[in-house]
């Protein structure tokens, strides 16, 4: 794999490398929703949504189109959910490694 490859990898995993984005991202698991449904959602102003929207879109994760009033968001590749659920279950692994762990504790 040539560099390029490596370099657009590891945008999409900086994309994706903050927890509001990951919600953003869970939430459009149904499909599009408009800025004002994810606002809502996560409970932060426009601004600070309209910016990791913008983080998500330049990495390719996300696209978008304006419709009337309101702009649409939505995954453009649903292998990101796989990815996610793959980073889930490496979650739930560690969680259950360090609670076998703490078992030892005396």
């Amino acid at each position: 794999m040539g560099r390029e490859i490596f370099d657009l990898q590891a945008d999409i995993l900086k994309a994706l490398g903050h927890p509001t984005r990951v919600r953003i991202v869970e939430g459009l698991r149904g499909g599009k929703r408009c800025v004002c449904e994810i606002m809502a959602e996560l409970q932060l102003e426009q601004s600070n949504v309209s910016q990791h929207l913008a983080v998500l879109k330049r990495a390719g994760v996300l696209g978008s189109r304006k419709d009337g009033m309101k702009v649409m968001y939505w995954v453009n590749h649903p292998e990101v959910f796989d990815l996610l659920d793959t980073l889930q279950e490496m979650v739930v692994r560690r969680v259950r490694e360090q609670v076998r762990l703490l078992g030892h504790v005396k």
